[in-house]
């Protein structure tokens, strides 16, 4: 791989294994998985029930570490780092967003989306915040308060949050699990949209064939390894080749 190639690539897996428990008990959950994920690129990762899905977005976004292999970040490998240095790392380079909304009931919009600054003692810039907000339609709710949004408003405070880090990647699980199908289809236009627009980086693990679709990439598990990939999917490409994977 050329220098070029690494430094387009945004995470980077090696040989990856993650082994829970030991002797005749262990469990793989991932098996030998390397990949690379472009700057600006939008990729879904789908497998069935077990296939090692949610093991691969916390090893690939430093939630924990590798059994073996090596996992890169921004060109920066995470193995042998402290705790506290993965915590600064991820606070730097990575955002999430997951099925629930993990906003804070008591606090404003605008407080639930530079809240990770404020934490981190970061000061927020204001004229990124306000690009932000446009480009998820929040202008006008700023000062609202999580219960006097939908939940379609809620996952947008979520992806806003991410968004206002700058992170390198942002990563979603099941973004879209809790929301209605409307409401799920504006998600994934924003979330595209922030891909087309900003050359935010997106990796999103997802069961749902119709989200995948929204992604450049898909990425199919199965037992903990990478059993096949699909360039530009179509929803109904994605559901033909889960139903081999047993999904």
């Amino acid at each position: 791989m050329t220098a070029v190639m690494e430094a387009q690539e945004v995470i980077r897996l090696d040989g990856v294994r993650k082994v829970y428990g030991k002797g005749e008990g262990a469990v793989v959950a991932l098996d030998g998985v390397t990949l690379g994920f472009a700057s600006g690129s939008f990729t879904a990762v789908m497998g069935p029930s077990g296939s090692g899905k949610s093991t691969f977005l916390h090893v690939a976004a430093g939630l924990d570490a590798p059994t073996e292999g090596e996992v890169s970040l921004g060109g920066v490998s995470l193995g042998g780092r402290s705790e506290t240095q993965l915590t600064e790392l991820r606070r730097e380079r990575v955002g999430f967003v997951f099925q629930a909304f993990n906003l804070m009931p008591a606090l404003t919009v605008t407080q639930n989306i530079t809240l990770p600054m404020r934490l981190a003692g970061q000061r927020v810039d204001k004229q990124w915040l306000r690009e932000v907000v446009a480009r998820t339609g929040l202008g006008e709710r700023m000062r609202h308060r999580p219960a006097e949004l939908s939940g379609g408003q809620q996952q947008r405070v979520a992806i806003a949050r991410a968004l206002a880090t700058r992170p390198d990647v942002l990563f979603a699980d099941e973004p879209t699990g809790a929301l209605d199908t409307t409401t799920s289809r504006e998600v994934l236009e924003l979330m595209r949209e922030i891909v087309d627009s900003t050359g935010q980086t997106v990796v999103m693990v997802t069961h749902d064939p119709r989200a995948a679709a929204y992604a450049d990439r898909v990425v199919f598990l199965a037992d903990g390894a990478v059993l096949d990939t699909l360039d530009a999917p179509t929803a109904d490409q994605v559901a033909e080749r889960m139903t081999h994977l047993g999904g």
